[in-house]
């Protein structure tokens, strides 16, 4: 287990991370979610000793380690750069810490093969990293990681230089990895779909402040404040101002919509109500759905699937449609709701009430 006890850190006056506690225990996958200068590597250098906090300590199995050297701790960390020796095999690639550490041959050889067999480096271990493809020059970098049996293995957004098609299979394994080693792994990212596919715990970061941990469906589902609901959403999370009336949602323009049940239980008054762009249609999908008469900004075609930017009463929203569809920007377009996938926060920005359906969303 490693502990980091109100641990920050600044720069020259300016705040890299605010006044941070955190547990990760052993064996855990632990994805760090936020957007870029969110604080994610700052984090992960305190954690791996590459810097020493300006406030708190980091505690490592009960043990004080805040001032020893990264050299000195069993930990090891993956950039999205392949950091591989050009000039070396494979195997000289993922031997080299061991020799460092003064490793004899046999121990070196059985612990390159075993950790080649994990990523599935086997068959090219006598090849130079420039003979690889993207993904096997990057799973040559983590095989080097891993083979120094490090406890803590710190992974920032490896996976960020590689194409579509390379980081979905190394997605895939990553968690296969993961298992197989027992280490606690840190992964930090900025993709929320990463985190869901990644599972384990995640923590959202927002401008050197983690706003929430724990099980990464908990947090994608019951975010505790907009804040985290903005992170753990791509698009980020569409936001309105709403009033409570009895079972009633009214939302700008008079439109009303019927409050769902988890909506109900709050007292009457103001809240700022959440939806994820996926859940406006163009349709009235169910019994329920409200109609929102926005304004076309601009529809982005991703495929598949149309992004559409809009405007309601002042309030910008992204919409993510299926289909093909290229309105002209700056006409009208109905947008339904349903009122059970919409959460309400407080004014203040922390969630008074899940939606009905966060189950499912």
């Amino acid at each position: 287990m490693i502990e980091l006890q109100g641990v920050s850190k600044s720069i020259t006056g300016r705040v890299h991370m605010q006044r941070t506690d955190l547990v990760l225990q052993d064996g855990t996958m632990n994805v760090l979610l936020g957007p870029t200068l969110a604080g994610k590597t700052t984090l992960m250098r305190l954690i791996a000793g590459l810097d020493v906090p300006t406030e708190g300590r980091v505690i490592d199995r009960g043990q004080d380690v805040t001032g020893v050297r990264v050299q000195d701790r069993k930990v090891a960390m993956v950039y999205q750069q392949f950091i591989n020796y050009p000039s070396m095999t494979v195997f000289d690639n993922i031997a080299s810490p061991l020799r460092i550490l003064g490793w004899d041959r046999a121990r070196i050889e059985a612990a390159v093969r075993k950790t080649a067999g994990m990523l599935r480096l086997e068959p090219l271990l006598d090849r130079k990293p420039l003979e690889l493809s993207g993904g096997q020059q990057q799973r040559c970098a983590l095989a080097r990681a891993l083979v120094k049996e490090a406890r803590i293995v710190l992974l920032d957004e490896p996976l960020a230089n590689l194409d579509y098609k390379l980081r979905e299979e190394l997605r895939i394994e990553i968690p296969r990895i993961f298992q197989e080693s027992g280490a606690i792994f840190v992964y930090a990212t900025t993709e929320p779909e990463e985190a869901l596919l990644l599972g384990g715990n995640t923590a959202t970061l927002w401008e050197g402040r983690i706003t929430q941990f724990g099980p990464a469906p908990q947090v994608y589902r019951q975010p505790v404040d907009a804040t985290t609901a903005r992170v753990y959403s791509d698009p980020p999370m569409n936001f309105a101002a709403v009033r409570k009336q009895g079972s009633r949602l009214v939302f700008a323009r008079g439109v009303q919509a019927m409050a769902g049940e988890t909506h109900e239980r709050l007292a009457d008054g103001d809240y700022l109500a959440g939806f994820r762009a996926n859940h406006l249609r163009m349709n009235a999908h169910s019994g329920v759905a409200v109609r929102l008469d926005c304004t076309i900004g601009i529809s982005e075609i991703t495929g598949s699937e149309t992004f559409l930017h809009l405007d309601h009463a002042g309030d910008r929203w992204v919409a993510l449609v299926h289909g093909v569809h290229h309105p002209a920007p700056g006409s009208a377009v109905p947008m339904w709701l349903d009122p059970a996938h919409v959460y309400l926060f407080e004014p203040g920005g922390r969630l008074a009430a899940p939606a009905p359906y966060a189950g499912m969303a």
